[in-house]
């Protein structure tokens, strides 16, 4: 019981105190599309262009300037769930994605 609550405190600190921002997170995205690829470099118009938005968009959301309005909204909610359930949704994005072009 102590561990859990333990393990409480240290989600807390985490999340509240010292909360990961969300170009930390696309930057971290963005360096596993790349190890993905076994580290071939992925430029950063290559991946604006698969996310639809503009090169210089997708810098300021890297450096910080700027970032999508739902962006930490979907991330907070992904870090509220068990890791199965992570991947559970993200293939099922993935599926309707590839339907959808």
């Amino acid at each position: 019981m102590i561990f859990y609550q333990y393990l409480g405190v240290i989600n807390f600190v985490l999340v509240k105190i010292n909360p990961m921002k969300t170009n930390d997170i696309f930057n971290l995205l963005h360096n596993a599309v790349e190890s993905k690829f076994f580290g071939k470099k992925i430029s950063q118009r290559e991946m604006a262009e698969k996310l639809g938005v503009s090169m210089r968009t997708y810098q300021d959301w890297r450096l910080g300037n700027s970032s999508p309005q739902a962006a930490m909204a979907i991330f907070k909610m992904l870090s509220e769930l068990e890791d199965d359930e992570v991947l559970r949704i993200t293939k099922r994005i993935r599926e309707n994605l590839r339907k959808t072009g």
